[in-house]
């Protein structure tokens, strides 16, 4: 029997600021490709300077899916990003088009590439907030504990700081009657992966990511701040707790200059571009790109 060849996906991976975009529209436009976001911020409409989304120009240099699919407020979760990952694959695949998938978060990019199993349970806002306050008022460790009583191999992957995992857990255990760690399971995915990662050398990428902010903020990205805290979106959002935005709180509320959270942004970029590289070097079928 001759074997069926599995369709192809090409991931394009990197810190932020080490230079995504620019490849995957080149490739797509000689591969014959379409762009798939790997980004959990460019999930937002209006918050385009922040999260470094495509610009217009860019958009129509190649088709991108996944950007400004839903509103700051709305509820999204690894399961809703797997689900319109997996459709919007079929249809390239379907009209032979090459899969790019491009971006910086971690765990959206090792879910679709290792092939996790994410329990399909929709967030519970009353239950995160019962949760949040129970670890306001009692400690991040009571919370931590909990979870170990009901799921004690979840509680040993989780760290006792890590507040919203420990929350998720606890949301799937509530809402199905099954610890998470016994539904986290992984497949191998049924296509051919080639994972590209740019790997650029810290001093040049810590260059970058400065000249990066300092142009945000000459596009506006403190009005852009500002216009979604006029709008009602509320610091306690995910969206609102993104980088690029929760940096500018302190000024917003008048308790640091502008200046001091300009650089509060960029050290705190820094220590994200360092944490991601933890996510890529796991991915399959991965070839570094040292530049």
């Amino acid at each position: 029997m001759v074997p069926v060849a599995r369709p192809s996906l090409v991931a394009i991976v990197g810190a932020t600021a080490a230079g995504k975009t620019a490849l995957a529209i080149q490739l797509a436009q000689r591969l014959g490709g379409e762009i798939i976001s790997a980004d959990s911020r460019q999930i937002y409409r209006g918050m385009s300077i922040g999260t470094a989304k495509p610009t217009p120009a860019e958009q129509a240099a190649a088709r991108h899916h996944l950007l400004d699919i839903c509103d700051p407020d709305q509820p999204y979760s690894l399961a809703t990003y797997q689900t319109q990952v997996q459709q919007a694959l079929v249809e390239l695949w379907a009209c032979g088009k090459l899969p790019l998938l491009v971006g910086g978060t971690g765990q959206y990019l090792a879910a679709l590439l290792e092939g996790w199993n994410v329990p399909q349970v929709p967030p519970q806002p009353d239950f995160r907030a019962e949760l949040e306050a129970y670890a306001t008022q009692h400690g991040a460790a009571a919370l931590h504990l909990r979870l170990q009583a009901i799921d004690p191999a979840a509680a040993a992957q989780i760290g006792p700081a890590n507040v919203r995992r420990m929350i998720r857990a606890l949301e799937v255990f509530y809402a199905t009657g099954k610890p998470i760690s016994q539904q986290q399971t992984r497949h191998p995915p049924p296509y051919q992966i080639t994972t590209l990662w740019l790997d650029v050398p810290r001093t040049v990428l810590y260059e970058r990511i400065d000249r990066r902010v300092d142009a945000m903020l000459a596009a506006g990205l403190l009005a852009e701040v500002q216009g979604l805290v006029a709008h009602g979106y509320g610091w306690d959002l995910p969206a609102m707790s993104s980088l690029g935005y929760i940096q500018f709180r302190p000024y917003i509320m008048g308790e640091a200059t502008l200046a001091a959270c300009v650089e509060r942004l960029k050290y705190d970029t820094h220590a994200f571009a360092r944490r991601q590289a933890s996510w890529f070097r796991r991915l399959p079928g991965l070839v570094r790109l040292v530049g």
